[in-house]
């Protein structure tokens, strides 16, 4: 069993938070001395703080440069193609 209190500052993560649950991807965006302000992407940003006490089933991944600007670029895909519609 992990925790957030493990996962870096501007990193992105594959984890799965409960064992009965799917994987997240999620960044950390900043830590104070108790918690972390942490970024969910699904269909949408979520951004939520958790104590860095919070339990993690598991951490899968850490996202490598190449495996973010992959992600990144097949994430904004929709907005992307949203913004030119629009026109």
């Amino acid at each position: 069993m992990y925790a957030f209190d493990l996962l870096e500052v501007g990193c992105h993560y594959l984890i799965q938070e409960h064992e009965d649950e799917g994987l997240s991807l999620v960044r950390i965006n900043l830590v104070s001395d108790h918690c972390a302000y942490v970024s969910y992407f699904g269909t949408e940003e979520e951004v939520v703080w958790k104590r860095k006490t919070d339990k993690i089933h598991d951490i899968v991944e850490l996202l490598d440069d190449e495996a973010l600007r992959s992600w990144e670029t097949y994430y904004n895909k929709d907005a992307f193609n949203y913004e030119e519609d629009e026109d």
